[in-house]
């Protein structure tokens, strides 16, 4: 199984993409094509977790804190910038969080003691994840001060220019009802946020889905919190986050091929 493009690249998900070529050899074998629809759950708190996901294309996945009372708060998004399960663990462990498929698609799976393997065979292969770690941490340091700081408009601004970046797509199969509970605001009171952001000209909404109808009009809306995590990323890890560039060069690309 080879996913090099034509130039040499990857396609699909930027952290593999910033493998060295030499670790690109140690890791591709063990790999797997691994697909699944919106609302697949990878694993729920308590669970063991026995693979890493790499989200390929526009494929998300989101990391939920589930509260007692069952609502289940989302505290970061991953998409083809990362990656989610036991990335820097050594080994099977018990989640945490539960790891949701927010948007279906195509991704790179791994087993865990393959992943151990792997990165027993090669320091630069463990570096580049625990870099990468270190970015998913600034991630869910700042998503916990936006919900702390900022208004239920800002973050849900930020949330759709945050979905934009990872898929490459100005349009997300969302429903309002789904949004809120990833916000952990209730249904009504984000409909008339959805809705003050309708009338101002910067989102449309059809069944089922959230477009964004003016970018920079919706960016001027949002908090910080995104270019915050960005300079975070391109400090770490830079070219790994998805840039606005990225996203539109992979729409005329096409999403990963899932037969390679």
């Amino acid at each position: 199984m080879d996913v090099r493009s034509a130039e040499g690249d990857l396609i699909g998900n930027n952290l593999l993409r910033a493998l060295r070529t030499e670790d690109w050899a140690i890791i591709q074998p063990m790999l797997e094509e691994w697909s699944a629809p919106t609302g697949t759950l990878l694993h729920d708190p308590g669970d063991t977790v026995k693979h890493a996901y790499f989200p390929c294309g526009p494929s998300l996945i989101s990391y939920l804190v589930v509260l007692g009372d069952g609502r289940a708060i989302e505290t970061a998004l991953i998409g083809r910038e990362g990656a989610i399960g036991g990335i820097v663990s050594q080994g099977r462990l018990p989640a945490y969080a539960r790891a949701e498929v927010q948007l279906g698609g195509s991704f790179w799976r791994i087993d865990l003691h393959d992943l151990e393997e792997a990165k027993a065979r090669s320091i630069t292969l463990r570096f580049l994840f625990a870099r990468y770690a270190d970015c998913l941490m600034a991630q869910v340091f700042q998503s916990v001060a936006c919900n702390a700081a900022h208004s239920i408009e800002q973050r849900t601004a930020k949330w759709l220019l945050a979905a934009m970046d990872r898929t490459g797509a100005t349009d997300v199969a969302l429903t309002q009802e789904q949004l809120a509970s990833m916000l952990g605001v209730g249904r009504s009171y984000l409909s008339r946020v959805i809705q003050d952001l309708k009338t101002k000209g910067v989102i449309e909404t059809r069944r089922g889905r959230i477009g964004i109808a003016n970018i920079d009009g919706l960016r001027a809306l949002a908090c910080e919190c995104n270019p915050c995590v960005s300079r975070h990323f391109d400090d770490v890890l830079k070219g790994v986050y998805p840039s606005e560039e990225s996203g539109l060069a992979f729409k005329e690309r096409g999403p990963h091929p899932a037969s390679g």
